[in-house]
């Protein structure tokens, strides 16, 4: 099952490193990780997404809440929350192909951020789905490079 997992920690040296080897320890992968401060200084707030077993990821989280630069540990698949990623997709559009790469980026409220006589560079902001969903629609324009955000969580209010 996948779960996103809310952490706050205090902004130090190694905090990452730990965090990420309590996963590895156990034999699972993070899917996607984003870590950016606060608006208190000296916290950060990490976004993780993984996939496991119940029970292994509720060791994983108490585990988490064990470490001395862990504030605060929320697996937010118990609770209702919003999830954004963010994705920057370059595309092949030759020019018989850039009206139909032009309705996708609409149809999706994505931009188009860089221009070439051959190239687009599109932004995409949304849900994880809606990312899956655009780049769906491009590939088969041909899509050359990806770069994408991982989500990045709230629970709800």
């Amino acid at each position: 099952m996948r779960h996103t997992i809310s952490v706050l920690v205090e902004n130090r040296f190694g905090v990452l490193s730990r965090v990420a080897g309590l996963f590895s320890g156990r034999g699972y992968n993070i899917e996607s990780l984003n870590v950016a401060e606060t608006l208190e200084k000296g916290v950060s707030h990490m976004t993780i997404v993984t996939r496991g077993e119940d029970g292994v990821i509720e060791q994983i989280t108490k585990q988490l809440n064990k470490q001395i630069d862990v504030i605060r540990v929320v697996d937010l698949n118990d609770k209702e929350f919003v999830d954004r990623e963010m994705a920057l997709i370059k595309i092949h559009a030759p020019q018989e192909l850039r009206a139909e790469a032009l309705r996708i980026v609409d149809i999706f409220r994505a931009k188009v951020i860089d221009s070439s006589p051959r190239h687009y560079s599109i932004e995409v902001t949304g849900s994880p789905e809606k990312v899956e969903a655009i780049l769906d629609l491009l590939r088969p324009i041909g899509i050359q490079e990806i770069v994408r955000t991982g989500s990045v969580a709230l629970q709800r209010a």
